[in-house]
């Protein structure tokens, strides 16, 4: 282990997927001019290699991996060859064939061979060893082995003691990292009677595809309906459809009489704690500013987690920067957390980094989108394709937005990536043809998500891996209050583990990709960065670009209110910033004496009122004994009786009797 230590403090041995510390030169490449792609030799020379430190050396510690024609004798274990992937796929797992270095592949070994795999379990176990990858979490990264059982993490190290029978991935040095958490996306959204293309079975196969293993999706109540009843309505077609593990988000689309007792039913009993709020859709889902205060102080005293759709419903502009400067400043009235959806614009990210430096406790979620393409597509000559494009927030038209956001995100200003993943088919844009306000919204990007934001900001320099795992998974998971049990690579996390290769390159095209739309907004971008295998509960569900997976294997995943990450510092701030007395003692000086008032003052007459004219002199009532209204008196201090009888009116007697 020494020795290990020693060579890889050289600068000359880190791994060209490795940023240099203390360095900006960068080895070029052959292809693509960055330092991610392949270098010829790269790993035959810079590379640990396992076999000359584990097995044979230490005793019973976990065997690394060896050569081929070792696994091939390897005892009982059994390893597909090559002829055989074609019986049974994913055994061996590798880039594309055009790979310039040597790098082997990822290989599986499955305990009692071929039998196994073709029995009712499909190649699926419950007991996992990853070896000789690199764990990569939020905060730091190592070299270790990895155990999964039951769909935990059991253990975490080198010499790791396993039971008989476990099926063994060989990850020759390839990053491990956290499963994915996307955490905008709407599989079952209604618009006209309709629903996206992709619904959770489709969609949750397309996530997996992708490396993320576990969606929140928006319940979008229809305008004066119950959000109980939505709610069981989406858990339902989730239950039975979802392939990856989930949560919901609840939409208030309304704010009505009896919506309390229902937002307290879903914190407190159904594991729900973020709800999102709309500052568009005027005269369907849009919140008066009133209304968005008095929703934000119930939410925060739920301890929910409060998302904004920010944009200007009242403007034909659609002035997204204004609606979240807006949502940012009722949120800082109130000190309550809140979360910006669809961040598609330059101006809007830049308000969200301006206020976070000010103090507001805000976060920013680009989406797959925003952060891969832009808006100038709306001019395509094509009809079908402009209209894939449609979504909202709008994509800006500004080419330069997705990289400026990709460097917002990379630097801290913005922290979670979504995907608002919406898809409709062609024909369903289509009834928009004649008028593109019918257009339904959304985009693709659950599958895209995680290549994208490789390639566009760890592939370019902007964000090393550990970034690349928090605005992926583990951000999401500590806003979400998911965390640890989700976002990190820990004894006792969820077994949700995807082994990336950095080094792959992948074009996203229609033809490949798992949803179910015709045409993907990112065809044929040329992306490096992709998973080699996705583990999903203690199983592997993707590998080798096959998936295997079954509908309904996905779980809820409740959620308690009050996450740490938001809501340490939101006690901490409203005890600080709160109103609190000050103890002095009482004062005993001299106090200045105020000169009496009369009772009774007459005003003044006002010049503006009557300029030209005095003001005549008060009129006393002489019907009322008590008081007057006319001002003070002389009698004033004679006492009055209560009650005094009239013997001789004026005027003389009267007797109605002896009227003519």
């Amino acid at each position: 282990m020494a020795e290990r230590k020693r060579n890889w403090n050289k600068e000359d041995d880190l791994p060209v997927y490795l940023a240099r510390p203390g360095t900006t030169a960068q080895t070029p490449r052959q292809k693509y001019g960055g330092m991610f792609a392949s270098v010829e030799g790269a790993y035959e020379n810079k590379t640990i290699d396992f076999d000359a430190y584990s097995v044979g050396k230490k005793g019973s510690r976990t065997p690394r991996s060896g050569s081929r024609h070792d696994m091939l004798d390897g005892g009982d274990n059994y390893s597909e060859t090559a002829s055989d992937i074609s019986e049974i796929s994913g055994s061996v797992i590798s880039s594309p064939g055009d790979r310039d270095d040597k790098t082997p592949g990822v290989e599986i070994k499955y305990p009692m061979g071929k039998e196994l795999l073709q029995g009712q379990d499909n190649g699926q176990s419950d007991r996992l060893l990853i070896k000789g990858g690199r764990i990569i979490n939020d905060d730091h990264s190592f070299y270790a082995d990895l155990y999964l059982e039951d769909g935990l993490i059991k253990q975490i190290g080198e010499n790791l003691i396993v039971p008989g029978g476990v099926k063994t991935i060989e990850a020759n040095g390839r990053m491990v990292i956290p499963g994915g958490i996307d955490v905008n996306t709407y599989l079952q959204k209604p618009y006209h009677g309709m629903t996206a293309v992709d619904d959770f079975y489709q969609g949750t196969k397309a996530a997996l595809a992708g490396g993320t293993t576990m969606i929140i999706d928006h319940v979008l109540p229809e305008p004066g309906s119950s959000l109980l009843t939505s709610f069981e309505k989406w858990h339902e077609a989730a239950d039975t459809k979802s392939c990856c593990d989930y949560a919901l988000h609840v939409d208030i689309t309304s704010w009505y009489d009896g919506i309390r007792e229902e937002l307290e039913v879903l914190v407190q009993d159904k594991g729900v704690n973020s709800f999102q709020v709309y500052m568009a859709y005027k005269d369907l889902y849009q919140m008066s500013d009133s209304q968005l205060y008095e929703a934000f102080t119930f939410l925060k005293s739920l301890g929910a987690v409060i998302l904004v759709h920010a944009e200007n419903g009242d403007l034909i502009a659609q002035l997204e920067a204004e609606a979240v400067f807006r949502a940012i400043t009722i949120a800082s009235r109130i000190n309550c957390p809140v979360y910006i959806t669809k961040v598609m614009s330059k101006s809007a990210a830049d308000i969200i980094a301006q206020a976070r430096k000010r103090g507001p406790l805000v976060f920013g979620e680009p989406i797959t989108a925003s952060l891969g393409t832009d808006g100038t597509h709306y001019w395509s000559k094509n009809w079908a394709k402009a209209a894939a494009f449609v979504t909202s927030p709008p994509l800006s038209p500004d080419p330069t937005t997705p990289d400026h956001l990709n460097s917002l995100l990379a630097c801290g200003d913005l922290q979670v990536t979504g995907s608002g993943h919406c898809p409709y088919s062609t024909a369903q844009k289509a009834i928009g043809k004649d008028n593109f306000t019918m257009i339904p919204e959304g985009v693709n990007g659950i599958e895209e998500r995680m290549t994208v934001v490789w390639d566009k900001a760890v592939a370019t320099g902007k964000m090393d891996e550990s970034q690349f795992v928090a605005v992926t998974s583990t951000n999401a998971a500590k806003i979400f209050n998911l965390y640890p049990r989700k976002g990190r690579i820990a004894v006792g996390s969820d077994a949700d583990v995807v082994i990336w290769d950095p080094d792959k390159v992948k074009t996203i095209t229609a033809k490949s990709h798992k949803s179910a739309i015709e045409y993907n907004i990112f065809e044929g971008m040329e992306c490096h960065g992709a998973p080699l295998v996705v583990i999903s509960q203690g199983k592997i569900v993707f590998e080798d670009g096959n998936l295997h997976v079954n509908k309904g294997m996905g779980r809820f995943i409740p959620r308690k209110p009050f996450p740490e990450y938001l809501y340490q510092r939101i006690k901490i701030r409203n005890k600080v910033g709160g109103l609190q007395g000050v103890s002095r003692g009482m004062y005993d000086g001299p106090v200045y004496e105020i000169p009496a008032t009369p009772k009774y003052a007459t005003p003044a007459p006002s010049t503006k009122s009557s300029p030209a004219k005095n003001q005549p002199p008060p009129i006393r009532n002489l019907h009322q004994s008590n008081f007057s209204l006319s001002g003070a008196q002389i009698d004033d201090n004679n006492p009055r009786r209560t009650g005094h009888r009239i013997v001789a009116p004026p005027g003389g007697r009267s007797n109605i009797t002896s009227l003519g």
